[in-house]
């Protein structure tokens, strides 16, 4: 069964001045404009496409792929507003994406970033999107464990931390006493379940956890110490963000390893920072 809004393998049915007609399955027969056509595209052919309504309403295909599909939630860019409709969205396709006034979640304004989900609207048929993210998150009890790597889509910045969508599915929490580096809103980062709360609450972190966090650090050091020449301009006294930037680790856990190491007798610490000792 062929889905608006999402990617289809379609076969190719004939073709026209305008371009190719695809089997559109239970939508009937859907044009893939010309200026899509490729010489292997042929009656019978099946082609991956993307389905969505034109400025006209239409049901149309493209091979391009959106920035969102219907079902995901993305951070996208306002291209125009207008007073009495809403706001238009930048998802990667000729058409902007629709935002209703009845969406959005504060005021937005030509070049914001938004963070929105992409939904096939019930009473128009049209794809639109929402900033009131909530009510499609999941409601099922999470089953992560502990430690697990996750991906995440930072969505707002609270009191308490930043929010996140987990795995396009849950919403987690980064502390603001874990983070310490820079992060923004619409950002796309990897991370690790901390712990699940009551309530089906989820606390995230950046850092891996525990031993395998420790142990992972320690050989990146130990590589980036013989990579230049056995030294480096690190210790306990440097930056966060430096140690973010070099090792992709906060610095809570940059001092746990260099410590680990300097007690296996591994590094020596130096006025400029660690050098390796010799073996």
């Amino acid at each position: 069964m062929a889905l608006l809004g999402q990617r289809n393998l379609l076969a190719v049915v004939r073709e026209a001045p305008p371009g190719l007609y695809l089997d559109g399955e239970n939508l009937g027969e859907i044009l893939l404009p010309g200026k899509y056509k490729k010489p292997a595209m042929k009656p019978g052919v099946l082609v991956d496409v993307f389905l969505y309504l034109d400025s006209e309403d239409r049901l149309v295909a493209t091979t391009e792929t959106p920035l969102a599909m219907v079902g995901e939630f993305a951070p996208l860019i306002v291209v125009a507003v207008h007073p009495q409709t809403g706001a238009f969205l930048n998802w990667g396709l000729g058409k902007d994406l629709f935002l209703p006034f009845r969406e959005q979640a504060g005021i937005v304004r030509v070049g914001d970033q938004v963070v929105v989900f992409v939904l096939l609207d019930e009473k128009s048929n049209r794809i639109v999107a929402t900033m009131r993210l909530h009510r499609h998150l999941s409601q099922k009890a999470p089953v992560y464990r502990k430690g697990q790597s996750v991906n995440l889509l930072i969505t707002e910045k609270t009191a308490l931390g930043y929010r996140a969508i987990v795995e396009n599915i849950h919403e987690g929490l980064l502390y603001h006493d874990t983070v310490q580096t820079s992060i923004t809103v619409g950002q796309r980062i990897p991370g690790f379940i901390r712990a699940l709360r009551a309530g089906e609450k989820i606390d995230l972190t950046l850092d891996p956890i525990g031993y395998q966090r420790v142990g992972s650090l320690r050989d990146q050091i130990l590589a980036k110490l013989a990579a230049n020449g056995g030294a480096l301009p690190l210790n306990d006294d440097s930056p966060p963000h430096i140690i973010r930037a070099t090792f992709g680790a906060s610095k809570k856990s940059f001092k746990q390893a260099i410590g680990a190491l300097y007690k296996a007798r591994k590094i020596r610490f130096t006025p400029a920072g660690i050098e390796r000792t010799p073996l």
